[in-house]
């Protein structure tokens, strides 16, 4: 199930959500931004967690590891479509800061290491 990746709402909670490149934001958000934006000079906000008891963030917590994860899975999907397109881990890697590698040991599916085994034997 889809969610907000700012307030973890899931699609069922809100109204309309819009996708971008593994993120989503519901019509909420977009309207607290529209009134942050629209505030020449406004104060800067305490984060979040400041105003929770420890009991209100273990709640709110497994919906901030799902956003993580459905970020993770739109960077899988990218990384899986550049792979098909015939993009190195060279490349791959370097777009985000660590080894080929690491990329590889990332983002290799189990089918793609089998495949990857039987061209080494």
């Amino acid at each position: 199930m889809l969610s907000c990746s700012f307030c973890a709402k899931s699609e069922n909670e809100i109204e309309k959500l819009v996708a971008g490149p593994g993120v989503y934001i519901c019509n909420n958000c977009v309207d607290l931004c529209v009134k942050i934006i629209a505030h020449e000079k406004s104060p800067g906000r305490v984060p979040e967690w400041a105003e929770l008891t420890d009991e209100e963030m273990l709640t709110k917590l497994p919906r901030i590891a799902g956003t993580v994860a459905q970020v993770e899975n739109g960077l899988d999907q990218w990384v899986g479509e550049l792979r098909r397109r015939g993009v190195t881990w060279v490349r791959i890697g370097e777009k985000l800061s660590m080894t080929r590698q690491s990329a590889w040991e990332r983002f290799t599916r189990p089918a793609e290491e089998s495949a990857a085994e039987d061209r080494t034997e």
